[in-house]
């Protein structure tokens, strides 16, 4: 039995291509009639002459398209098509080729799973209208399987803070560059998310994008999710082949096993894997991305992660900044998550007081963005007015509620004070939290502290207060 014909991949430039289809025929003359009219297309193709081949053609590397003769010596392709289409992980569209086919087994094909069916001799016309818009339609069921699973709002890179200016910045940079990435930071801080950002801001963005985590799972089970098993006929393509010629990320990547580490290693050195239980090796396209919170510099210095996969890894490092390190973005997130709540929770709007926003800045946010996501979402469902105040805020947060001083309590500092220096500390509290309240405006403030304008600057100035600064 002949080997079918599986081309090698092209360089890491020239990978996105049209798509890469298997042809199965028992027939010599219609296999290279296809493959010529398909390569002219600028299509990848292996041909297989019967059941046989075409398991072993997939098992080598899943096609993007299967076009299926029915009627083959072997097995029938009724017969191979239940046969893939009861193996979830090999998830491809099929298109049916027949010379003597009937409604009956038009319905049965399609029944298992087949995107069309057509006629033997076959429309060149034809042909290549179908496998473009089975190509396109399996793209969009991808698209839409990733956009449900990408539920939860990405407000990673919301905010005017120089670090979140910076970090826009060197993103778009690295979207661009067609290399692995190691993303830290943080549990919580939009890792995950920066890794869809570079995807889909990268020229692989209409190729897969596949995330697997290493958290909680043992060496074997490791290894066979992200390189795949292989057990006689029965093949489970792994993360690096469900990638394809997209995005592959490795979540947690500091968790993975000694072992499997330099298994990795020598994935990334030679470009090529090997399913567990599998005969040969496999080229592999990807682009890579890692994702970690540790310190893999430490942990490769100490011992506790090997230095050279460390250095395969950190070809272009990422680091995502803490929600602490940026606290003058928190009026805009909590804006951007209060109104994605709204609008994709329908739950009811309220305004957040200056107070609540303080108190929200202040706190230390050991989950990061995620926290406040959490925080938000819980603040408008127990929330029972039209704004939420510093109080329900702290008591969202875990502490204790604020206590309203007397007013006697709350000048009692003053009290110990001369007049004149009390009055003066009165004034450039009271005139700053007005100016607060109407966001700089000092026409608004005269109104409401009943002052003229010019008087009213003149005091400005006497006390040090930049009403532009407050604006800002």
């Amino acid at each position: 039995m002949s080997e079918p014909s599986v081309e090698r991949l092209p360089a890491a430039a020239e990978r996105l291509d049209p798509g890469y289809i298997l042809v199965v025929d028992d027939e010599p003359d219609i296999r290279r009639l296809i493959q010529e009219i398909l390569e002219d297309e600028h299509y990848r193709v292996v041909t297989a002459e019967n059941a046989a081949q075409a398991r072993e053609a997939v098992r080598r590397q899943r096609p993007d398209l299967v076009l299926l003769d029915i009627w083959m010596p072997d097995t029938d392709g009724i017969s191979l098509l239940k046969e893939w289409s009861q193996n979830r992980e090999l998830d491809m569209p099929v298109v049916m080729m027949s010379g003597h086919g009937t409604v009956e087994t038009a319905v049965e094909a399609t029944r298992l799973g087949a995107y069309d069916f057509i006629e033997k001799p076959v429309s060149l016309g034809k042909l290549l209208v179908t496998l473009e818009r089975a190509l396109e339609n399996d793209k969009l069921r991808r698209e839409n399987l990733r956009l449900r699973a990408q539920a939860e709002p990405d407000a990673f890179l919301v905010g005017k803070s120089a670090a979140m200016r910076a970090l826009r910045e060197e993103m778009e940079r690295i979207a661009a560059a067609d290399t692995c990435v190691l993303i830290g930071g943080e549990p919580g801080s939009g890792r995950a998310a920066a890794a869809r950002y570079l995807h889909l801001h990268s020229p692989r963005r209409d190729r897969p994008f596949v995330e697997m985590s290493f958290t909680a799972l043992t060496a074997a089970e490791a290894a066979r999710q992200l390189f795949g098993t292989e057990s006689g006929a029965s093949i489970l393509p792994g993360a690096f082949e469900r990638a394809g010629g997209g995005t592959l990320v490795l979540n947690e990547i500091d968790e993975l096993d000694p072992a499997l580490q330099a298994q990795l290693l020598r994935a990334l050195e030679e470009r090529r894997i090997q399913r567990v239980g599998g005969r040969e090796p496999l080229a592999w396209e990807a682009r890579l991305m890692a994702i970690t919170h540790a310190d893999l510099k430490k942990a490769a210095a100490e011992g506790r992660f090997r230095e050279d996969l460390y250095y395969r890894l950190n070809v272009v490092p990422l680091r995502m900044p803490a929600l602490r390190e940026h606290r003058e973005d928190m009026p805009e997130l909590v804006n951007f998550y209060l109104h994605w709540l709204v609008d994709h929770e329908h739950l009811s709007y309220c305004r957040f007081t200056t107070g609540a926003l303080n108190a929200l800045r202040n706190y230390t946010w050991p989950g990061n963005v995620r926290e406040l996501k959490n925080a938000v979402q819980r603040l408008l469902i127990l929330s029972r007015g039209e704004e939420i105040t510093e109080a329900e805020v702290m008591r969202a947060l875990g502490g204790p509620a604020p206590t309203v001083p007397t007013a006697a309590e709350a000048l009692q500092p003053l009290f110990e004070l001369p007049l004149r220096a009390a009055r003066e500390h009165f004034e450039r509290a009271y005139l700053e939290y007005h100016l607060a309240r109407t966001g700089g405006n000092v026409m608004e403030l005269a109104r409401l502290s009943g002052m003229e304008r010019t008087h009213l600057y003149r005091k400005l100035k006497q006390l040090g207060i930049n009403p532009k600064t407050l604006k800002e």
